[in-house]
């Protein structure tokens, strides 16, 4: 007799970009495919034609009943950051005890925090993915092909069965897994996702009157000005003091560059300069692993 996996369903709560992304990927792996796990989800937005596409894309089954969608032994919270928090008081109410929680929220701190205090089995899950464009009809599988995935367990639970399957079936889906805590988390997402989207979007709206002038270089560094402000209200909301104190240390920076420029501190902007290509360079070995 073949043993049972520890997770046999996963219901997604949310059928965007990422959440059908990462179905998508999942459902194709090795693992899922050898084991059956059964993909299950909901999205309010969803109308019938949206219901039968997303099953061509590999949802086994788009379930409206609260008691039947969050029995699934794992549960995937995939809508935007501050529904996902509201949404944990509901899995409390339907879900079995026993059934592991997870969210592709931005920001993780005050998820987890709640998740704990319902005592919720719950793991944080942020994939480190994304493009501007929107929707479940933009997602796919190549989407998280090589890219980390964030874990962040307060509880343990990644030692445990399903937590251990979870890594696994990740990984088995191409992805790259590591873990930290969720305040951490918060603190260094801060730094190297919501600062330069905010700075993508301030430069926008700084050049916009030039525009026309522009070039290949521009477009490049002002791409993620087209995400959407659905999605990054509520990451801006939910990690407000870290964005915060980012975006204070870097216009502190910034007004240390223009005062080397004003002084023609060539020595001192090259080093800048130098230092960056180094860096430039480990990122794209890191991202080449």
């Amino acid at each position: 007799m073949t043993e049972h996996p520890p997770i046999r369903s996963i219901s997604f709560i949310g059928l965007g970009l990422i959440g059908m992304s990462l179905l998508r990927a999942m459902k194709r792996s090795p693992l899922a495919v050898g084991k059956r796990i059964v993909f299950q989800g909901y999205d309010p937005c969803f109308s019938s034609e949206d219901r039968l596409f997303a099953s061509e894309l590999g949802l086994d089954r788009f379930i409206e009943d609260k008691s039947k969608l969050y029995s699934a032994d794992l549960i995937i919270l995939a809508a935007p950051v501050e529904i996902n928090i509201a949404l944990l008081d509901e899995i409390k109410r339907f879900a079995p005890p026993d059934t592991l929680v997870s969210d592709i929220s931005s920001t993780k701190s005050i998820i987890v925090r709640k998740a704990m205090e319902l005592d919720i089995p719950f793991i944080g899950m942020h994939p480190m993915a994304g493009k501007e464009q929107q929707g479940y009809r933009e997602s796919h599988e190549e989407l998280l092909q090589g890219r980390r995935v964030i874990l962040c367990d307060e509880k343990g639970l990644l030692s445990g069965e399903k937590g251990k399957f979870l890594v696994t079936l990740l990984e088995s889906a191409g992805c790259r897994t590591l873990s930290m805590g969720a305040d951490e988390h918060d603190r260094v997402i801060a730094k190297v996702s919501h600062l330069p989207q905010l700075l993508s979007t301030l430069l926008m709206t700084h050049c916009g009157d030039s525009l026309s002038r522009s070039g290949p270089g521009f477009a490049t560094f002002a791409r993620l000005a087209g995400s959407p402000w659905l999605i990054w209200r509520d990451i801006i909301a939910t990690n407000s003091d870290n964005i915060a104190e980012e975006l204070d240390r870097f216009s502190e920076e910034i007004n240390r560059l223009s005062a080397e420029v004003k002084q023609r501190r060539f020595e001192r902007i090259e080093s800048r300069f130098n230092e960056s290509n180094r860096l430039y360079e480990t990122l794209k070995e890191m991202n080449r692993q």
